[in-house]
């Protein structure tokens, strides 16, 4: 049995790592992957790719596997590697407020696995005033210093050279832009050289998370007014709301960054969000929603 290489999608919330998965999950590679991510629902299968679904498990025509990975970090390694056939390459997506390097270090600890690489995705638009920031500032740096690789998103299809600038300062690991890589899954797969991380990480502080589930609804107009007016330290909300008419939004709040698109609508209104401890409460979130 062949020993099965991990590779680790880590980066801060809403940098875009869901969307690099997305693009790995689509892509006609011809390699059993099989990805484990934090949140099955954030990941857009294509109807067409999607051949069953059971459980925490979504199976696609490509020979990709696809499942929300568990609490237990050790327990979804060895279902990894207890699936029959085993899958050719594993790859985990790491929470937005996680070290990286700690799943990688689960991988070099397990006889059958070998490590595969730690990719970062970069926030372009948001990583300068994110690094300088007093409260995050060491954990966003912490998780470019352990990368091997760095994939710059929102940036269009160049990496700015102050941005290339300040990523070398904390990592000797190659720099791309995700909007210039026409294929990801060979970069991911097999392009990524081991070692170039050398960081130890940064713990993170303490977070806020909240979600909410309710039968409002609401129109563009005054979602994103409701967006805007949100407490400034809730950096990340995502979410599908129920729509005035027939159809739904599906919603995401990075920073200061909102996007609102039309949706199926859905039978509830759902949201999570997630920021910095310091200066945000959960009682502040709930009420900035339900005020």
């Amino acid at each position: 049995m062949h020993k099965l290489p991990l590779t680790v999608i880590g980066g801060y919330l809403g940098a875009g790592k869901t969307t690099l998965i997305n693009r790995l999950l689509s892509e006609d590679h011809g390699v059993r992957v099989m990805v484990m991510v934090n949140d099955f629902g954030a990941v857009n299968i294509d109807a067409a790719l999607l051949k069953s679904a059971s459980g925490d498990t979504i199976e696609l025509t490509n020979g990709c596997v696809c499942c929300t990975m568990g609490a237990d970090l050790f327990l979804a390694l060895g279902d990894a590697l207890d699936r029959r056939p085993r899958p050719d390459h594993l790859v985990i997506e790491a929470s937005g407020i996680a070290d990286p390097k700690k799943i990688a270090n689960a991988a070099r600890a397990e006889p059958e696995m070998t490590y595969g690489g730690i990719a970062v995705v970069v926030d372009g638009e948001n990583f300068p005033a994110l690094s300088a920031d007093p409260q995050i500032g060491e954990q966003i740096r912490g998780q470019v210093g352990v990368a091997d690789l760095l994939i710059v998103s929102k940036c269009g299809a160049e990496v700015p050279t102050t941005l290339a600038l300040q990523l070398a300062a904390l990592s000797a690991a190659p720099v791309v832009a995700m909007d210039a890589l026409d294929t990801v899954a060979p970069l991911l797969l097999s392009g990524i050289e081991p070692g170039r991380g050398r960081g130890q990480g940064a713990p993170h502080g303490d977070y806020v998370t909240w979600s909410h589930e309710g039968d409002e609804s609401y129109d563009r107009e005054a979602l994103q007014a409701k967006l805007k007016a949100a407490p400034e330290q809730l950096y990340r909300v995502k979410g599908m709301i129920r729509g005035a008419g027939d159809e739904g939004f599906e919603i995401h709040k990075v920073g200061p960054s909102i996007e609102i698109t039309r949706g199926p609508q859905p039978g509830k209104t759902r949201l999570v969000g997630i920021g910095p401890r310091g200066g945000l409460s959960a009682e502040e979130i709930r009420d900035w929603w339900e005020g």
